[in-house]
């Protein structure tokens, strides 16, 4: 189909097309047009990756704001999220505003009201719906990437609920879904109403195969010489086949600590075929490297980018991966050794895709699993970039001639598996039955139930018990943590319920930070615990139990523990604990060797925590008490100003899992202040202190400081240690003082003291003044006890 015979589009967009050297459509597009995408009509686009999703989606957006609409963009990623604005955003040369929003879930967005097109995440778009956003009623297309997610049993209820909600909100909203696998296309379109276009075509071919010995054993029965040569390895093998024919080749592994091992080998490899000028630009990112971390991580990843080598994970700060992700699509970096999460849809694509290892650790099966095959073809899909590479090569590796066939049956011939709703469970009903009751959408349990039969569930299971069985208990938890009323049929959120909807908290979490600061400020240990019923008294422990909580010392030593605490006393530890124990946290889990120092941490800090200590007899709650320790003691460090590699090292983590855990943690205290004024809690200030403090990482004394613009954790410290101790001794500065202890660098002297509202922040002819003198070291390693070793990654993380 020629660009000049689109229908429906904005009457710019055939030139602006032709500008950017499309004349025509690809196949699957031009189906999307007939099938009605740019007149309105539902669609679900299951295409492979390259070949024009995007192109869709801006057809659909493009021709609704034409009839005077709004357009919504769901991604489920917010790196995803920025890298669609800035897609989007050559449309506001036609007179269109680009929006995006990824986080504070408190906000109506109404900012957002003027705009266009709108991109954010599904979570956001979930708490705009609670929000009551006016705007959301607004819309008349949306468009949701990577819909193939709401299989995911953490962020697919989500994504599941919300596109039912848009669909209630605007009975007449276009909903067009988007994804490179799915195995039962036809299944979502059935539910969202829509036509199907399912198409296997590309704009360039791709080539599946699995390599063994000596050669590359392709999809159609032909094989390849592939050597492998001396005692290199496989992978090797493949990326200096690759180089030679001036390729770059992306490896999926299935841990960090593999990823970061094979980009350090595979370095050895890529050196010797990069030119002078290559080494020379990649040395320049390698040194913007190490300025985003001074962690061994960002060391690591500086040395294998200076060879023209990556890797890629969730561990790695935003503006690490940003800095691979686009070396490569620059062609600077060769190869790139990542995890899965490079698979979700940043675009990142390569001549070749070598999926290593097709087995990862699985704690619900005891050891390694092998992955999904929709997992293996979103890798695999990442192969072959259109106007670079005349084909792509995905390639799995074999270690025998059995596995070559096992590898071409489960993975090469096979379709992925078909998408399934997970939102009949309990976790996941709980935080979307609150919010559809406190939003409106249902008053009863009856209306309830006819909300839900909206949703992709329903319409795959003629098991409506299970899903009924399961809102009932959900709507008794509610009831019984004062979130919901119930009479006479009705359903009422409170006004705590509001609450707990409004700041986009699971209810689980809100009963637990409600109950642990209950029981502080009644200095009790009878509290209620977060089911709502009275803690059950564990059976008494035999006498050589070897374990004595400090609560339990404390009840022998002293009787009179009935009168209520001070909360300007409760410690920056124990809130961080508290909300380390909440379902919203990912938690640090316990290594080998960690239980016995976190039972002595506990020991030593038990009365600082909030709420009654679980028996070591209730295995599974006390190893999770521990292990909400070991988090809420990172939160610690980094609030004490511990250096963030000493962090890293000392957990065995990443800068982007500090980085995670923070803003985790900011969330969810300023919840916990929230919910502290609306049950009439008086632990607001202390809440709100430690809040302010790990989010700039800083101590107290550096709060006031920290907070301007630029400076941070180090620079505050520098200054402070230089004389100037607020924000308003800094508005007032020897500009020669402040040159000083920000080390001579002019520029950035110059931001912070016109942040800080300096009357004359020019550096012009200011020289650092000579009596000045910091060291970083003073006052900022925090408590040096150094914990664990570094050398096991906490896989379990998440990605929040």
């Amino acid at each position: 189909m020629d660009v000049a015979d689109l229908p429906g589009v904005p009457e710019w967009l055939p030139d602006h097309l032709r500008d950017d050297g499309i004349e025509e459509l690809y196949p699957p597009q031009a189906e999307a047009v007939e099938a009605g995408v740019t007149e309105g009509e539902n669609l679900v686009a299951s295409i492979p990756t390259a070949s024009g999703k995007t192109l869709i989606a801006e057809l659909a957006m493009l021709s609704s704001v034409a009839r005077g609409g709004k357009a919504l963009y769901i991604v489920p990623l917010r790196a995803l999220a920025s890298e669609k604005q800035a897609d989007f955003e050559e449309f506001e040369q036609y007179g269109l505003d680009i929006g995006v929003s990824t986080g504070n879930y408190e906000s109506e967005g109404g900012w957002l009201a003027d705009k266009d097109i709108v991109v954010a995440t599904s979570e956001k778009v979930d708490s705009l719906v609670r929000n009551d956003a006016p705007w959301i009623e607004d819309l008349t297309c949306v468009v949701t990437d990577e819909v193939h997610l709401v299989d995911d049993g953490e962020r697919g209820p989500t994504l599941e609920v919300t596109l039912a909600k848009l669909r209630r909100l605007n009975p007449d909203l276009q909903t067009v879904a988007l994804s490179a696998t799915i195995g039962n296309a036809e299944a979502l379109a059935t539910w969202l109403d829509a036509g199907l276009v399912d198409s296997d075509w590309r704009p360039i071919d791709l080539q599946k195969g699995v390599h063994y010995g000596q050669a590359l054993h392709l999809e159609d029965g032909s094989q390849q010489r592939l050597s492998v040569q001396n005692n290199e390895k496989q992978t090797a093998a493949i990326v200096r086949d690759t180089l030679e024919d001036d390729g770059s080749t992306l490896v999926f592994v299935n841990s960090r600590r593999n990823a970061e091992a094979a980009a350090g080998r595979l370095a050895n490899t890529v050196r010797p075929h990069l030119t002078s000028k290559e080494r020379d630009q990649l040395a320049d990112i390698a040194e913007e490297i190490r300025d985003v971390s001074d962690t061994e991580t960002s060391d690591d990843l500086a040395d294998a980018v200076a060879d023209g080598a990556a890797f890629h994970h969730a561990g790695l700060s935003r503006g690490h991966r940003e800095l691979v992700e686009d070396a490569f699509r620059d062609r600077l970096v060769k190869v790139v050794c990542a995890t899965p999460t490079l698979a979700a849809g940043v675009n990142t694509p390569s001549r070749r895709v070598v999926v290593r290892d097709w087995r990862r650790y699985d704690g619900s099966a005891g050891g390694m699993a092998p992955l999904s095959v929709l997992e293996v073809h979103q890798m695999m899909g990442r192969a072959g970039r259109p106007g670079l590479d005349p084909y792509g090569e995905a390639v799995l590796i074999a270690s025998s001639h059995d596995e070559v066939d096992e590898l071409f049956e489960r993975y090469v011939w096979a379709d992925p598996e078909p998408v399934r709703s997970k939102l009949a469970a309990e976790p996941a009903l709980r935080t979307h039955i609150l919010a559809t009751v406190a939003s409106g959408f249902a008053r009863s349990r009856e209306g309830l139930l006819e909300f839900l039969e909206q949703t992709l569930y329903a319409s795959q299971t003629d098991d409506s018990g299970q899903l009924e069985r399961v809102v009932d208990d959900v709507l008794t938890y509610l009831q019984r943590n004062d979130f919901l009323e119930i009479e006479a049929g009705e359903l009422d959120a409170t006004s705590l319920g509001h609450t707990v909807s409004r700041l986009y908290l699971d209810p689980m979490s809100a009963a637990e930070i409600v109950d642990g600061l209950r029981d502080w400020e009644r200095g009790a240990s009878d509290s209620t615990s977060a089911s709502g019923s009275p803690d059950e008294t564990p059976a008494e422990p035999p006498a050589d139990s070897g374990f004595t909580t400090a609560s339990e010392l404390a009840e022998d030593a002293d009787e009179s523990d009935d009168t209520d605490r001070d909360p300007d006393d409760i410690s920056a530890l124990g809130l961080y604990h508290l909300v380390s124990r909440t379902p919203d946290m990912y938690q640090l889990y316990l290594r080998s060797g960690d239980r016995e120092e976190y039972e002595m941490e506990l020991f030593e800090r038990e009365e600082e925590l909030l709420g009654p200590t679980p028996s070591e007899f209730e295995e599974g709650r006390f190893e999770d008490w521990l292990s909400a320790l070991k988090t809420a003691r990172l939160l610690e460090d980094w609030a004490t100003e511990v250096d963030e590699a000493t962090i890293t090292e000392r957990y065995g983590v990443g800068p982007g899992d500090i980085r995670g855990k923070v803003e985790t943690a900011q969330w969810l205290l300023g919840a916990a202040e929230s919910l502290a004024s609306e049950v009439d809690l008086d632990a607001a200030r202390a809440i709100s202190e430690a809040r302010i403090r790990v989010e700039h990482g800083v101590r107290e004394e550096l709060v006031d400081l920290a907070g301007v613009r630029g400076v941070g954790r180090k620079r505050a410290r520098r200054l402070f240690q230089a004389g100037i101790t607020d924000r308003a001794q800094l508005r007032d500065a020897d500009k020669a003082v402040v040159l000083a202890a920000l080390r001579g660098r002019r520029k950035t002297a110059e931001n912070v003291l016109e942040n800080a509202g300096h009357r004359d922040p020019s550096m012009e002819g200011v020289e650092p003044a000579p009596d000045v003198s910091v060291d970083l070291d003073d006052g900022a390693d925090g408590d040096t006890n150094a914990g664990s070793t570094a050398n096991d990654d906490q896989s379990s993380l998440g990605d929040f």
